[in-house]
C-alpha cells in the first residue's frame, strides 16, 4: 500500500437493496421481531470486505429519504422504478441507527445521496494521502476511479465474487480512461435513473469519441470554432485505421444540435457527485466514529440483536481486533 492508510466507503442503500432481494425469502427478524434480512446481509458483506482489505476507517453513505435536490431539478429522476417493499423501507430507515450504534461513521447529506458521500470520500482520501475503496453496485462510482481509488462493484456472489476496478480494468471494460467515465455516462445516459442519453451516441460511439478527441470540451470547442472539421477528420482517420466505415459526418450531425449539448450538460450535472461534503472523519482522534477497531461490548450487543450468532462471532473478530496490514487494493 506504499504506506497509505485505507478508507472503505460504503454505499449502504445499494447494499441494502441487493440484500433485500437476495435474502427476503429467509424472513430473518431481529430479536425485536422486525425485518432484518437486508440489514444482516449488508453487515455480513461489510464484515467480509473489512476482513479482506483491513481498512483503517469505514464510512457509510446514506440517502436523504426526505428530499432530493436532483428530483427537484428533474421531477422524472428515477421515475418508473417499482415501489419499494415496506419491509425494505423499514430496514433502509433503521440502517443509520444500527451503524451508528456499532460505532461506525454514517453520513446522510441533506437532499443528496450515498453517491455523493462516495464522491466526497474519494476526494477526502486523495487530499489526505489515503487510498480508498468504494463499495457499491452503482456504476456512477466509476467516475471516481483513480490511481489510489478503486471500486468494488457488488454483483451476484458477494464480496469475493465482485470485481475490484482500477483504471486499467475500467479501460478494458469500457475502452475509456477513468477520467472520462463521467462524460461517457452523460453521453450514454442511465435508464435506471430515467436519464436518456445523447441521441445517436451510444455505448459504442462514446468511447471512440472520447478516446480520439480527449474530452467533450474539445468536441464542443471544435464544433463552435471549426464547424467540427477536426472532429470529422479525427473520427474518420480512426475508422480507416480499424477498417470500419467512416462515422465523422454522422456523429457531427448528431452532436451539432443544441438539444445534444443540452442533454449532455444536463446529464453531467445530475450525474456529478458532490465532492465537498463534510464527512466528519477525524483519523488522528482515537476512538472517533468510523475508526477501527471498535469496542467489543458494543459490537456484541448491537450485532447480537440481529440474532445470528455466527455473524456476531465474525463481527467480534473483524471489528474489535487490531487489523493486520491492509491488503493492497491494486
Amino acid at each position: 500500500m506504499n504506506g497509505r492508510r485505507l478508507l472503505l466507503a460504503v454505499d449502504a442503500p445499494s447494499l441494502l437493496h441487493r440484500n433485500h432481494h437476495a435474502r427476503v425469502e429467509s424472513g430473518l427478524r431481529d430479536r425485536g421481531g422486525r425485518p432484518a434480512w437486508a440489514l444482516h446481509g449488508m453487515l455480513r458483506q461489510i464484515l467480509d470486505a473489512i476482513d479482506q482489505f483491513a481498512p483503517d476507517a469505514v464510512l457509510f453513505g446514506l440517502d436523504d429519504r426526505r428530499t432530493s435536490v436532483r428530483e427537484q431539478a428533474y421531477p422524472a429522476y428515477k421515475a418508473g422504478r417499482a415501489e419499494k417493499d415496506p419491509a425494505l423501507v423499514d430496514q433502509l430507515e433503521r440502517a443509520g441507527a444500527l451503524l451508528d450504534a456499532l460505532g461506525m461513521l454514517t453520513v446522510t447529506p441533506d437532499g443528496l445521496e450515498a453517491d455523493d458521500v462516495n464522491a466526497s470520500a474519494a476526494t477526502w482520501a486523495e487530499r489526505h494521502g489515503w487510498s480508498c475503496v468504494l463499495i457499491t453496485s452503482d456504476r456512477d462510482a466509476f467516475a471516481h476511479i483513480s490511481e489510489h481509488t478503486q471500486v468494488l462493484r457488488l454483483i451476484n456472489g458477494g464480496i469475493n465474487a465482485s470485481p475490484l476496478l482500477n483504471p486499467a480494468r475500467l479501460r478494458a471494460m469500457y475502452g475509456i480512461a477513468a477520467e472520462h467515465y463521467l462524460e461517457y455516462a452523460a453521453l450514454r445516459g442511465d435508464p435506471s435513473d430515467n436519464l436518456p442519453g445523447v441521441p445517436g451516441i451510444g455505448e459504442k460511439i462514446a468511447p471512440v469519441l472520447l478516446s480520439e478527441m480527449g474530452s467533450m470540451r474539445a468536441v464542443w470547442a471544435d464544433i463552435d470554432h471549426c464547424a467540427g472539421a477536426t472532429l470529422v477528420a479525427t473520427l474518420d482517420s480512426y475508422c480507416e485505421e480499424v477498417g470500419r466505415p467512416r462515422i465523422g459526418a454522422s456523429v457531427l450531425k448528431k452532436l451539432a444540435t443544441p438539444a445534444a449539448r443540452e442533454r449532455f450538460e444536463f446529464n453531467l450535472a445530475i450525474m456529478s457527485g458532490r465532492t465537498d461534503l463534510e464527512l466528519g472523519l477525524t483519523p488522528d482522534l482515537p476512538g472517533s466514529p468510523g475508526l477501527l477497531p471498535l469496542e467489543p461490548d458494543r459490537v456484541s450487543r448491537v450485532v447480537g440483536h440481529l440474532g445470528v450468532p455466527e455473524t456476531t462471532r465474525l463481527a467480534l473478530r473483524v471489528l474489535t481486533e487490531p487489523p493486520a496490514s491492509s491488503q493492497p487494493p491494486y
